[in-house]
């Protein structure tokens, strides 16, 4: 048995992954995984995730740049949650150009931007 037949993946084939950076232990994303991405980022050592959006794989950074680098992979105790310890090679891991996709908080009943970007988004690409 495989290390991803040990996985209990959802009725769609899938598992969540939480990707965090190896050294401040911040939670960086939160995307799904089926047993490809899960075995492409084992064997590119980096992020890899599915695309439930483009029904495809999603290599973290292909198109910016950003890649998550693999430092290690956990599984939690139930089999279904993977999580992704990483490096962010230009320190940045969101799309909109900042280091974590968490960087709203609630107030008040709002959600408010608490982190500013690293790079402009126009300047990461799609």
């Amino acid at each position: 048995m495989t290390y991803a037949d040990q996985v209990l993946w959802n009725k769609d084939g899938l598992v969540p992954a939480i990707t965090q950076d190896a050294l401040s232990g911040r939670v960086l994303v939160l995307a799904w995984m089926n047993r490809e991405a899960l075995e492409t980022t084992v064997a590119e050592q980096r992020a890899v995730y599915w695309s439930r959006s483009r029904n495809k794989l999603w290599r973290k950074g292909e198109e910016s740049g950003n890649i998550l680098r693999l430092i290690e992979v956990q599984i939690d105790c139930d089999s279904d949650a993977i999580l992704l310890k990483v490096e962010a090679v230009n320190g940045i891991a969101c799309h909109t150009g900042r280091e974590s996709c968490f960087f709203k908080t609630l107030h008040d009943d709002n959600w408010e931007i608490v982190e500013s970007t690293v790079k402009k988004p126009k300047v990461i690409g799609p």
